[in-house]
């Protein structure tokens, strides 16, 4: 049985409803300068020098990474426009300590991975793991950048832009969710697809990642999440419905999933209604 999604007190919604803290239409509030959100860079920084402990705070991260090559793969799979998947370039955004980043540079796929960070400490975490893997010190196989979307350059051409940009629980982080995300549209090339995992807003969710998750189980450090900000599947359609030249002819898919102590993170079809999810959207060739 569905669940009942929660009002959505801010951000994405392109219809303009209110709630209590005012408009949640996704144009009604002002472009800020930068998405970096200084609380939870400091969050992240106190958890960078555990980063790379599989049995540590980013636990559940190392563990979900399998998932996401796999719905990356499925997104390519979609017809009519199955895209090539060779000689790709990544640009991960928010790629915290690199456990994307560098499971998909060693790709054989991959042909360069970019990937960026607000946070000092966290990059340097990254950076220092990397050097582990002579792989990952080839010339323009895997970069790490300290700093936020809106200062990185733009490409001129469109051939130089990215084949997937991905934002892997991020976005629920983010304080202006809608121009964070029309910066980061920018850097899909055409047939490109910008792929994302966040959580939906529900009282399932709230359950879950809450109260189970921070508070009784421990499974990830208390404050990590702030349940008013996450987003809701159908929100996130609503605010593609506005941007003109994205997923046309079947190009955007969701798949739920979910966490199984002792198990792992299993793909659950409609569970993006009520939990964590993932998102992808191609950009029209």
């Amino acid at each position: 049985m569905r669940r009942a999604a929660v009002a959505h007190p801010l951000k994405l919604l392109s219809n303009c409803r209110h709630s209590v803290r005012g408009p949640s239409s996704l144009r009604s509030y002002a472009t800020p300068s930068s998405s970096i959100n200084p609380t939870e860079v400091s969050h992240f920084n106190a958890l960078a020098s555990t980063w790379w402990d599989p049995y540590g705070s980013s636990r559940l991260l190392h563990l979900m990474n399998p998932l996401r090559h796999d719905f990356i793969a499925a997104c390519h799979a979609l017809k009519p426009h199955s895209t090539p998947q060779n000689n790709l370039r990544y640009l991960d955004i928010g790629c915290g300590g690199g456990i994307f980043a560098e499971s998909a540079a060693r790709l054989p796929s991959t042909a360069s991975v970019t990937a960026v960070d607000p946070s000092v400490e966290v990059v340097a975490v990254a950076r220092q793991h990397a050097r582990r893997d002579p792989l990952l010190q080839e010339p323009g196989r895997l970069e790490y950048l300290n700093q936020g979307i809106e200062d990185l350059p733009v490409p001129k051409v469109q051939e130089d832009k990215y084949d997937v940009v991905t934002l892997f629980e991020v976005i629920e982080h983010i304080s202006h969710p809608a121009p964070f995300l029309e910066s980061c549209l920018q850097f899909v090339k055409p047939g490109g697809w910008l792929v994302l995992s966040t959580i939906a807003r529900t009282w399932t969710s709230w359950a879950v990642t809450k109260v189970a998750a921070e508070d009784i189980m421990g499974l990830v450090p208390r404050g990590t999440h702030d349940w008013s900000n996450y987003i809701n599947e159908h929100e996130l359609r609503r605010f593609f419905e506005t941007q003109r030249g994205w997923g046309v002819n079947g190009g955007v898919k969701a798949m739920g999933c979910v966490y199984v102590p002792g198990l792992g993170w299993r793909m659950v079809p409609g569970g993006e209604q009520w939990g964590n999810y993932f998102f992808g959207i191609r950009r029209d060739p």
